[in-house]
């Protein structure tokens, strides 16, 4: 694993790498290393959902493939960009647009996952190829 610390500015972000695992615990810990306590556990949920995509669905859990992610802190937003090395990822509908009962186990699954993400993040994007999958938390630090 690599680890660079963490800057607080917009124009600098850290990059954590590693091989596809399921052992998400120290990077979950240095990911939310310099979160605030009230804001720990939502969005520790949200990281291990969208690590534990890319490991498993993404890479395949493929020891010789590597999820990147890249991170940063700013005054009014916490951001997460997770690379994996796998064939790609189209969401194909909202999470309110149709209700568990509805699909297979397996979209049932997914669905719920990707309820969390929306849920737990205010942005939640892919790149076009599905490889690349942001995330943000918007904050308001009230310095006044």
């Amino acid at each position: 694993m690599f680890v660079i610390p963490i800057p607080r500015n917009k124009s600098k972000w850290s990059t954590i790498s590693f091989v596809s695992t399921l052992y998400l615990c120290p990077i979950l810990d240095l990911l939310l290393a310099h979160i605030p306590h009230k804001w720990q556990a939502e969005l520790r949920l949200g990281l291990q959902e969208a690590l534990v995509n890319a490991a498993k669905h993404g890479n395949k859990l493929d020891p010789n493939k590597t999820i990147i992610v890249k991170f940063t802190i700013t005054d009014t937003e916490y951001c997460w960009i997770i690379i994996d090395q796998g064939g790609g990822f189209i969401p194909q509908c909202s999470c309110a647009s149709h209700h568990e009962s509805d699909l297979p186990s397996d979209e049932s699954e997914s669905g719920r996952g990707l309820c969390i993400l929306q849920q737990v993040f205010d942005r939640v994007n892919w790149n076009k190829e599905g490889t690349e999958l942001t995330l943000s938390k918007l904050v308001y630090n009230n310095h006044h």
